[in-house]
Parts: structure tokens; sequence; C-alpha cells
């Protein structure tokens, strides 16, 4: 890949990202009357707005020091979309297609073949062990920054197959206005993600305003390699060093964070553990749920999905004191 082609790419999220900047400055004018302005009046927006102001406020019992302002969000389903595949797998599907014209061999494997064929039953089973090697063909054998290259050009050009929109313009209006208001108070805003972390950090900054820094996710394994020319690079192996889903988030918050968040955003199963460890810690907490009951708007699962499964999280809730943060009913807009 051309610097050049790299360059072109990263210029087109760059437009995405002015684009979503001036979304947000055309409603910062409403925003100061209401800071969540894209969030029906209800008791999930009332819960968020509680916590904000009773960890901030000076005087108050539930009042934090700055340095435990704490906010963590789940990126697939949370923040954008992830129905009908995660956006990453669809990008992984894209680059298996690339290879097989390379390699025509590895079309004739499954689940390879399953994937390319768009044969996703197949696909989905063959299990954790199909998916990850998938994942580990087509995001290993390249330095950390050919991998950020690819990822980069592959958003600028890719569209989601129901919305024929960048997946980067498929982001959540409402979690934005939180994200933004969070900051605005002093919170430090962290994705932790049972994706790739080097998938996200390739545009968690343009597309959420989200530092690369403050991404936490599953890693792959690299090895330092020093190169005849004397310069050096992170080499991607096709192995899995730490995977951030399920109990994996609250060891990656710890290992990466130090500090038990004060509040929480997941959507699935895999994010009970991350809001189980959030709001058992002493003092006010929140754990939000997001729900997708809306497929006119956007999409409706929850208990029987292969993607984004929320069952067990749905019947937790309640006991939990977790807010369950319904499409249809609590967000008046969806997307940015």
């Amino acid at each position: 890949m051309t610097s050049s082609v790299i360059s072109l790419a990263r210029r087109a999220l760059a437009t995405t990202a002015l684009a979503l900047v001036a979304t947000a400055d055309a409603s910062a004018q409403s925003a100061v009357r209401d800071p969540l302005p894209s969030w029906r009046d209800g008791p999930t927006k009332r819960a968020i707005l509680a916590l904000i102001r009773q960890s901030v406020r000076q005087g108050t019992p539930d009042l934090l020091p700055p340095a435990e302002r704490v906010a963590v969000f789940d990126n697939d389903g949370t923040l954008w979309v992830e129905q009908p595949l995660y956006t990453q797998f669809a990008f992984a599907i894209d680059r298996l297609k690339e290879m097989a014209q390379r390699d025509p061999a590895l079309a004739q494997r499954q689940p390879f073949k399953a994937a390319i064929e768009g044969d996703m039953r197949t696909v989905m089973g063959s299990g954790e062990k199909g998916l990850a090697e998938i994942v580990a063909v087509t995001h290993a054998g390249m330095s950390q920054e050919a991998f950020t290259g690819l990822v980069t050009q592959w958003l600028a050009t890719a569209r989601h197959p129901r919305f024929n929109r960048p997946y980067t313009q498929l982001i959540y209006q409402p979690m934005l206005e939180v994200m933004r208001l969070l900051r605005r108070e002093g919170f430090a805003v962290w994705i932790v993600t049972g994706g790739g972390q080097e998938f996200v950090r390739a545009f968690s900054a343009a597309t959420y305003d989200v530092a690369l820094d403050r991404v936490v996710g599953s890693v792959g394994k690299t090895e330092f390699r020093l190169l005849p020319d004397g310069k050096s690079e992170l080499f991607r192996l096709p192995a899995i060093d730490a995977l951030d889903d399920g109990p994996g988030k609250p060891i990656g918050i710890g290992r990466f964070i130090g500090r038990r968040p004060a509040i929480a955003f997941g959507n699935s199963d895999g994010d009970i553990e991350m809001l189980q460890y959030t709001t058992t810690a002493p003092g006010r907490r929140l754990g939000l749920l997001v729900h997708h009951d809306d497929a006119a708007r956007e999409f409706a699962y929850d208990r029987e999905s292969h993607i984004g499964k929320l069952d067990r999280g749905l019947t937790m809730a309640p006991q939990a004191g977790w807010q369950v943060i319904s499409m249809r009913n609590d967000w008046s807009r969806i997307f940015a």
C-alpha cells in the first residue's frame, strides 16, 4: 500500500470527522439548555444526569475527586452499529476475499470458503475457533503500522449493507452527547471493547474524540523486529494475547486504567462483568445496557442473537440496579 493511498484514506476519514464536528457545533446552543438533546426525558436520562451531577458537585456525599472520574464504553452495539456483522469482522471478510484472489487455495478451506461465499450460518457454526482463524489470517503477517493503514483505507471506502453509509457515520448520537458531557465535567472517557484494540484505535480519535491511548481491547500477539535497514517494527502474529470480553473486561480495566469506573455502558452479555466491576464498588455508580429494540430505525435483537446477545443482562439488570436503555423509547435520534 502506497503512502498516497493511506493519505487519501485518512483525508476521507478526516472529512467524516469534520462533518460530525459540524453536527456537534450545530447542536451546541441546544446543549446549553439540555446537555443530552437526543435523549427523551425519562428514568434513564435522569439517572445519567444525576450520577454526573452528584459526582462533580461540591458538598455532595458522592463527590468524586477528578482522578476517580472514569467512564467506560463498550464499542460494538454500544457506540455504533454491530449488525448484521461486527464491523471488524466485515473488514476481515473483505480482506479475506482480497487474499483469496492472490491465493485461490485459501478459498477452498473452511471456514474461509463459507466466509467468502457469505454463508454466515456455517461461519458462525465454526465457533470461536473458526472466527479466530479468520481474524488470525487477515490481521497478522504485517507490522502494526501496515495494519492501521489497511483499516484506515477500508473504513474510508466500505459501506454498511443496509444503510449504505460509511461505518464511521453509523455511530449513536445520544452516546456522543453523553461522552461530551462526561468530558466537560472532568471525566476520563475510555473505550473498553471486545474488538481488536488496534482496529478501534485506527478511528477512535476522529470518530469519538477518544485518544488511542484510552482504548482497551482484545490484543493480538506481536514481536519486536529490527529490520536490515536499521528501522524497527512491531510485527503482528497469528495468535491472541488477551481477549477483552466478559471477565476479560475488568481485567483490562485494571491493567490499563487502574481505577474502577463510576459509570459503564454496554449492550450485551459480554459486558456483564464490566458492569458488575463498576457497580459493586463503594460509592455511587451506574451501569447501563443499550437494548436494541428499534427495528425501524436500526435493528431489534437481544436474547436469540448470535451477535450482541443480551439475555443474562436483561434478567440481571433489575436486581443489579442497572438501567436498560431502550433505543426506541429513550432516543429521539439514533445516528450522528
